[in-house]
């Protein structure tokens, strides 16, 4: 069988706005290296809104930001201050810790504001996990974006179809934004271990069996399995190697070592993570 779990979002509120939560997911917590995976919008905001994520820590992942449509501020605490629109990538390695801010730009409230992408967080390799805490922001331009049996494709990081990504990645991955006219076919890589496909926008096939929007497939491993459009959509594909061993993942922390999220914990609770050049506001430590 080609898809071993399908799994439907499920709606979150993340302090009035919602997003559809697709990883973890009770029966696989990870597809290769992603941890975590938030499908954002799509939604439009009156004038005077947007979002306001206060700034919060991470430890030991990279953070991978992803629009289809708007924009969103970013700060951080390396003095990182990068507005992100359609097609460009946000890349944040957080390492031994980092904290940021996500907001809508005060010149983007003047008038109403959509909002629509992928927030997914990567595990970094056990050698890594507390590197040096470091930001890049890459165009939609500096992409590698092609087609591949009448789908196009954008490379958002990794390897795939020959291409490469100039995204920082620290493991064997794929992530590729693809859209597929009505009828369209695509063989998925072969090459990595682990695949995923989550259905923005449509309805798809693969291998004939249907995937609805606002799903992800996960795949066995092994063959090409092939994708079809049976109305014009958008997907994601991802994966990569499978993770080095267990990751546990509490708030805003993932990391290999238990203990590891309990520092951090007590740093953020006692003011040692540091601060966002011109923030003052930040998200407390949840009970718990």
């Amino acid at each position: 069988m080609t898809v071993e779990h399908l799994i439907e979002a499920r709606s979150r509120d993340l302090g009035g706005f919602l997003v559809g939560r697709v990883l973890p997911f009770a029966k696989r917590r990870t597809v290769g290296p992603f941890i975590f995976f938030d499908h954002m919008g799509p939604t439009v905001f009156d004038p005077g809104k947007g979002i306001d994520v206060r700034p919060h820590p991470h430890i030991n992942l990279a953070t991978v930001t992803y629009l289809f449509d708007g924009a969103i501020l970013h700060r951080d605490s390396l003095g990182s201050m990068r507005r992100i629109e359609p097609g460009d990538v946000n890349w944040m390695t957080a390492g031994r810790g980092i904290v940021h801010s996500e907001r809508t730009a005060e010149d983007d409230r003047r008038n109403p504001s959509p909002l629509h992408g992928i927030q997914s967080w990567v595990a970094l390799p056990r050698a890594d996990e507390e590197t040096d805490p470091a930001f890049s922001h890459h165009g939609r331009d500096s992409l590698p974006a092609f087609e591949e049996e009448r789908v196009a494709l954008r490379l958002i990081a990794g390897e795939a179809y020959g291409r490469k990504s100039p995204v920082p990645a620290f493991s064997e991955m794929f992530y590729l934004d693809a859209a597929l006219g009505e009828g369209a076919s695509l063989a998925l890589p072969e090459e990595h271990e682990e695949r995923a496909v989550y259905v923005v926008e449509g309805a798809v096939e693969l291998d004939g069996q249907p995937v609805a929007q606002r799903s992800m497939a996960v795949l066995a491993p092994g063959g090409a399995p092939r994708l079809t459009a049976r109305t014009e959509s958008r997907v994601m594909l991802l994966g990569g190697a499978p993770i080095d061993g267990e990751r546990f993942i509490w708030w805003n922390f993932v990391s290999s070592r238990q203990e590891r999220i309990e520092q951090a914990k007590r740093d953020w609770q006692e003011g040692r993570f540091p601060s966002v050049p011109g923030e003052t506001e930040f998200i407390p430590l949840p009970e718990g």
